[in-house]
């Protein structure tokens, strides 16, 4: 009877998520480059790390903290009914030899069910993290909308240039340290709880911002 449990057990623990926001996640450290001379920087010419403003600001890292502990929540929710899935199950083969065969084959088909529910129930909390993950982000990347425009004017700007599409760039035309900045002034911190797909209601709150 162990057997659909490990297959079941398996798709779960992938959910000690890796929901730190992806956007955030820093890159695994790369040989240092070779050093580059660069020329003179352009006037009005600017460059921006979207990825970068979000993973250094306040309300980034606390989205980021926030996450992993809905992500730990998640885990240990259905890490302890997988537990109880696979005890029953083991309760069930050590009894085998004495129970007659339809006795097995109802209490084996009644711990299916469970073990099947239980999958689905995974496969729901991994969409409603992620989609956890993906409303919060959403938020503070709406958030940086004002701060680049400030930061653009403010360094008179005549163009901007998202960093990840830029090979090699003189650094002082990045204003990305300067929207951090401005981001950190305008919002610290978000807070929300983890999104509830079997049972959306109209009207559910919203992520509040808390400017602290």
């Amino acid at each position: 009877m162990s057997k659909f449990l490990s297959a079941a057990a398996s798709s779960v623990v992938a959910l000690a998520i890796a929901t730190s926001a992806s956007a955030q996640t820093a890159p695994a450290a790369a040989p240092a480059a070779p050093a580059v001379t660069h020329g003179p920087a352009l006037p009005g010419v600017c460059i921006f790390s979207d990825k970068r403003a979000v993973g250094q600001s306040l309300v980034g890292k606390a989205v980021d903290a926030r996450l992993k502990t809905i992500a730990q929540q998640v885990n240990a929710e259905l890490t302890g009914e997988r537990t109880a899935l696979e005890t029953e199950a083991k309760a069930l083969e050590a009894k085998r030899a004495t129970l007659a065969q339809d006795a097995q084959e109802q209490q084996g088909a009644a711990l299916q069910v469970k073990a099947n529910a239980w999958q689905r129930k995974a496969q729901l909390r991994q969409r409603e993290v992620e989609a956890t993950e993906q409303k919060a982000l959403s938020r503070v990347y709406a958030e940086l909308d004002t701060p680049i425009k400030q930061v653009y004017q403010t360094q008179k700007c005549s163009i901007l240039f998202d960093r990840d599409s830029v090979m090699l760039a003189n650094q002082a035309m990045d204003i990305t340290d300067g929207v951090v900045v401005a981001l950190d002034a305008r919002i610290k911190t978000l807070t929300f709880d983890r999104e509830r797909l079997d049972q959306q209601v109209p009207g559910a709150q919203a992520l509040q911002p808390t400017n602290k």
